[in-house]
């Protein structure tokens, strides 16, 4: 039997929350901005929930949380 081979696309998520700006960053370069708070990046990170992306590690300290998403390709 083969084993299956994944392969993945990976993308960050940046929010500095007492500054309320969010920074998606995807492959080849492509970054989006957003200005909010809690409401906003719930909704940014359900869009990406909705293309495929889910969280594989998150990293925080002070003002700022940091996620690394994932998605097979």
């Amino acid at each position: 039997m083969e084993a299956a081979i994944f392969k993945y696309e990976f993308a960050t998520v940046e929010w500095l929350w007492d500054q309320e700006t969010i920074r998606v960053n995807m492959v080849g370069g492509n970054e989006r901005r957003f200005s909010g708070s809690y409401d906003r990046l719930v909704a940014v990170l359900s869009e990406l929930g909705d293309q495929g992306w889910d969280v594989a590690t998150c990293a925080a300290t002070g003002n700022w949380l940091f996620w690394t998403l994932r998605r097979q390709h």
